[in-house]
């Protein structure tokens, strides 16, 4: 609404393991009201995560340099080089989405569970403290290595968690944002 507000263009890429909507950027609020309610009403043909393939795409069709924004939980590996790439022919702001349930396994006892990408089913022993320990290093572990490859690829980013909203991490990434220019 605010690139409508400022008769800026704006576009939409929705990716999995590959691209699955590229909506061209355009002027006008009918065009915006088709992006919501194309973003209402998608429905994911593919489960996997491709962030690299996204960027890719990005660079490949829009040739003008643009503010883009990556909206991800970042669940995903060798995209580095292309966060870089895009980051120097675009404006790339990065809001990495995340959910506390994602860094801390409760003690339910034992729990299947299906990986939302592959479609697998394990049960987990979610009593045993090694596994709830294992589990928040690795999560620990994917924030820091997202984190750091945000800052190495100079791209400014914020994280959205679920539980606290997007409205106080974005008011704060564009306040940094302007006091740097």
């Amino acid at each position: 609404f605010s690139a409508m507000q400022n008769n800026d263009k704006v576009g939409l890429i929705l990716f999995s393991d590959q691209v699955e909507l590229f909506i061209p950027p355009k002027k006008g609020s009918a065009h915006i009201l088709r992006i919501i309610r194309e973003l209402l009403q998608f429905k994911p043909r593919s489960r996997g995560t491709h962030v690299a393939g996204a960027l890719k795409f990005l660079n490949n069709v829009i040739k003008k340099r643009s503010i883009a924004f990556l909206i991800s939980d970042l669940m995903d590996e060798g995209f580095e080089d292309a966060l870089k790439i895009a980051n120097r022919r675009h404006d790339l702001v990065a809001l990495r989405t995340t959910d506390p349930r994602e860094m801390e396994l409760p003690d339910m006892g034992l729990v299947q569970f299906k990986d939302a990408e592959s479609g697998e089913v394990r049960w987990v022993n979610t009593a045993s403290k090694s596994v709830r320990d294992h589990y928040r290093a690795q999560a620990r572990k994917h924030q820091a290595r997202s984190r750091d490859a945000l800052r190495r690829a100079g791209v400014d980013h914020a994280v959205i968690s679920t539980r606290d909203g997007y409205v106080k991490p974005l008011m704060n990434l564009f306040r940094q944002r302007d006091h740097q220019r």
